[in-house]
């Protein structure tokens, strides 16, 4: 019962969902750096968090640092498709200039998603980022510059909202 209460102590809720406040990536931890929630047209579609080894309010170095690392995507939407993940991405990627071929990696593991539905973005240095759906590990995309392409799709000059970066980053 007071591991119950300790783990629910130890989380950040928005929106409606319990955010766990460190997680672990490559055998490393990592803490809760900040959460966003992802709004179009004034309807809730995701809530963000990322998870890096120290907390840091620099994009920069959230991005750029060659450490384990996480993304997650909590989906409150009813339904995303795999179309609209993939359209959503590519409009990221066309700002960050990925690695050639990498985005394809990425959109191959990609699926529809619904209403309390994860898709969890891990980073480890000389592994790669490694894409699970629902709990269950996809694939990995190899190198540290498609991670520093994706995560500048989050995190960068032009992310998905400014709100979403902003918490995110801590803001």
């Amino acid at each position: 019962m007071w591991l119950l209460l300790l783990a629910l102590a130890n989380a950040r809720e928005i929106a409606g969902v319990s955010i766990p406040d460190s997680a672990t990536v490559a055998g490393q931890p990592v803490v809760l750096n900040g959460v966003g929630l992802r709004e179009k047209y004034y309807i809730d579609i995701y809530v963000g968090a990322l998870y890096l080894p120290a907390k840091t309010k620099s994009s920069t170095d959230a991005i750029g640092k060659d450490a384990p690392k996480r993304i997650t995507m909590h989906f409150l939407y009813k339904q995303v498709t795999k179309a609209q993940l993939v359209e959503t991405f590519s409009e990221g990627f066309a700002k960050t200039a990925p690695p050639a071929g990498t985005p394809d990696q990425l959109y191959a593991m990609l699926s529809d998603v619904k209403a309390g539905d994860e898709i969890v973005l891990d980073y480890a240095p000389g592994a790669g980022t490694t894409v699970s759906v629902r709990g269950k590990a996809r694939g990995t995309v190899p190198g540290k510059e498609f991670m520093v392409a994706l995560w500048t799709v989050f995190l960068g000059s032009s992310p998905p909202t400014a709100a979403l970066k902003a918490g995110m980053l801590g803001g």
